[in-house]
């Protein structure tokens, strides 16, 4: 005989099963590792915006790997449409298992204490007897319950007089509180990425950054909800410091900066460190890395066609110590006819170059030491209208007309005839990692409720009691019966000293 086919399910039929399926709780924890899980790859593969450097060398040395990574949305975790799904239904599981249990807890404070119909098959009972009415009795029982926090009602079961009390709700409140509070994280996690930015700032000393826009110079990752409401705060660099231990270990870094508001007026003065953050209007500004900035300055047949300070960057070569590698920075100069480029090597310290000259191998620079800068010179078209990185100069087309020329600090070198460069001066510069996270306090309030609910989770439990008083000859007979949903250990002593203080009335026993 043929078996039936089962039917398909329908389209209602699925968005239930969907639906029963988020709500459990093992969903909710599998979604949690898929989370965790993509946490540890967005860890482990550099990210866009963060390790720019690199992604570059991965793209050229594993060209393969890269295109799998960019594929599969590796080099932008958190940013990816995966990601964004596997939070998304995270977040709707997890409401969807607390708001339950949040309606259960509700339901329970507000109802009275359930009245049990037989205590002798409780796993804690026992019985005594007391002179006076059952009436006089349960009105001691309940002075003795509600002095141990008990809830307590009031009310008749099997033909007689009883109480019903419990206590240990604030476990339930505890539980329920941490686990909104996880819930909480999710959610101010996701918010701040949503409306907040984070950037980098390269200031020179000596200058003032503004925070806006423009100032990032394309070094800003911006949520998707954030609304250009940048704060027009400044940070005037005074001086950079940069410290080393005598093994060449990193020491201290220090941006002595003043913090200005968005009139330009100074708020404070304030040194920033590495895990010592500056906040203003809502903006942190965190210690992020240093360079050299010399001081250039270009003249030609007499005119000055340039002269500021020049960012220069450092390259990261695989084992290789970076203090013993030289700086590089371009200059362009599109106003010469024809156009003219500029690239650099610094030197810091005069004695690394020199033994790099004779035996090939560099020293590390900590400090500068009558630096020295190592031109070379094009002359072509710039291509200016092209993308193009801001540190390297397209040098395709264009003609080499000088070659690592030495130009010491202090000293100036004639580029060609009528074209000099001078070295006034050598700078150093900072770079700020600015962020602006509005999901701060709501991770504070979650924070919180972490801690206060915790403790009640912990080290709270479920109790219930019941007492009947029944006449018993010229007396009354109290039977008394109890269970704990946790810690039943710690309630067997508890229910005797109950049962002692219940039967503590003159005459009980």
């Amino acid at each position: 005989m043929e078996r039936a086919r089962r039917p398909l399910p329908t389209f209602r039929e699925s968005l239930a099963f969907v639906w029963r399926s988020l709500r459990s709780m093992r969903t909710a924890l599998v979604l949690l590792l898929l989370v965790g899980a993509a946490s540890v790859a967005g860890s482990l593969v550099p990210q866009t915006g963060v390790s720019e450097d690199r992604i570059a060398a991965l793209v050229r040395d594993h060209p393969l790997r890269a295109a799998i990574f960019r594929r599969l949305g590796l080099f932008d975790v958190y940013g990816s449409w995966w990601f964004t799904t596997l939070y998304a239904l995270l977040l709707v599981s997890l409401a969807t298992c607390l708001l339950p249990r949040t309606r259960a807890l509700a339901r329970n404070l507000r109802a009275r204490p359930q009245f049990a119909q037989d205590l002798v098959g409780l796993r804690h009972h026992a019985e005594r007897t007391l002179p006076g009415e059952p009436a006089e009795a349960l009105s001691r029982a309940r002075r003795v319950l509600r002095r141990r926090r008990f809830r307590v009602a009031a009310g008749r079961n099997g033909g007689g007089p009883m109480l019903a009390a419990e206590k240990g709700m604030a476990r339930e409140i505890g539980s329920l509180a941490f686990h909104w509070a996880f819930f909480l994280i999710l959610v101010g996690a996701v918010y701040g990425k949503a409306t907040g930015f984070t950037g980098r700032a390269v200031i020179i000393e000596g200058s003032t950054w503004t925070e806006t826009h423009a100032a990032y110079d394309g070094n800003i990752r911006e949520g998707s909800l954030f609304r250009e409401d940048h704060s027009g705060v400044g940070v005037h660099v005074r001086d950079f410091e940069a410290t080393y231990r005598d093994d060449g270990t990193p020491k201290d870094f220090v941006t002595h900066a003043d913090l200005l508001d968005a009139d330009g007026n100074l708020v404070r003065s304030q040194d920033i460190r590495v895990n010592h953050p500056a906040e203003l209007d809502h903006v942190k500004l965190y210690q992020f890395g240093y360079g050299w900035a010399p001081v250039i300055e270009v003249r030609a047949d007499g005119r000055t066609v340039a002269s500021s300070p020049v960012v220069f960057v450092r390259d990261q070569v695989e084992g290789v110590d970076q203090n013993a590698l030289p700086w590089r920075g371009v200059l362009r100069l599109p106003s010469l006819r024809p156009q003219v480029g500029l690239e650099f090597l610094l030197w810091p310290d005069r004695r690394a170059l020199e033994r790099f000259l004779l035996t090939g191998v560099s020293s590390p620079m900590l400090r500068p030491f009558e630096p020295v800068l190592l031109v070379t010179a094009y002359r072509g078209d710039l291509r200016l209208t092209a993308s193009q990185n801001p540190t390297r100069l397209d040098t395709s087309g264009m003609e080499r007309f000088l070659a690592n020329a030495p130009v010491a600090e202090g000293r100036a070198l004639d580029v060609v005839h009528g074209l000099t460069l001078s070295f006034p001066e050598l700078r150093e510069y900072t770079v700020l990692q600015v962020t602006r996270d509005r999901g701060v306090p709501i991770m504070l309030v979650a924070a919180v409720m972490i801690l206060v609910g915790l403790l009640p989770a912990l080290y709270g439990s479920r109790r219930k009691v019941w007492v009947r008083a029944e006449p018993a000859g010229e007396g009354t007979r109290l039977e008394v019966g109890g269970f704990a949903l946790q810690r039943k250990a710690q309630f067997e002593e508890e229910f005797a000293r109950l049962v002692d203080d219940l039967g503590a009335a003159p005459g009980g026993r």
